[in-house]
């Protein structure tokens, strides 16, 4: 992977990642992308601010980011992966099942998720396999497989 000191051209501003993923608020959940290999892996990050909507409930007292978000961020870093794979058919990447999910810590307004995504496998360019990890403060929050099926729009 390249270090984005190395080589500024491999980050992703937010402009750019709309470009390649469907997202809007408040479901947008990755800010930028620090460092990628495209089509194979990329690192992004995703501020925790206290104003998102879901901390109105969850938990009103005692904020936490729900587990869910955490993972759906993740597949968003994995979409930015494979959206960048050549020759990719027309269509939308959706969710089609997750593996080996562990919750590690709670991550709360003020944290910046740091996002892994590598992918693990590619098949007939319509399922993929990614492996995802989020990290606050250098230690594991979150971490599991995703799998994504092409849907034709």
């Amino acid at each position: 992977m390249t270090s984005p000191e190395s080589d500024p051209s491999q980050i992703i501003p937010v402009e750019t990642i709309r470009g390649l993923l469907p997202h809007r608020y408040p479901f947008a959940l990755v800010d930028r992308v620090i460092e990628q290999d495209p089509g194979k892996s990329a690192t992004a990050i995703k501020n925790v601010t206290v104003n998102e909507p879901h901390f109105q409930g969850h938990f009103p007292d005692k904020p936490l980011m729900p587990g869910v978000l955490i993972i759906e961020a993740l597949a968003q870093v994995g979409g930015i992966v494979v959206k960048q794979l050549p020759d990719l058919p027309e269509g939308l990447f959706v969710f089609a099942g997750i593996d080996k999910v562990r919750f590690r810590r709670p991550v709360v307004p003020g944290d910046q998720l740091i996002l892994k995504a590598e992918l693990l496998s590619i098949k007939r360019q319509r399922f993929g396999k990614v492996k995802g990890e989020a990290f606050v403060d250098g230690k594991l929050v979150a971490g599991g497989e995703l799998m994504f099926s092409l849907m034709d729009t």
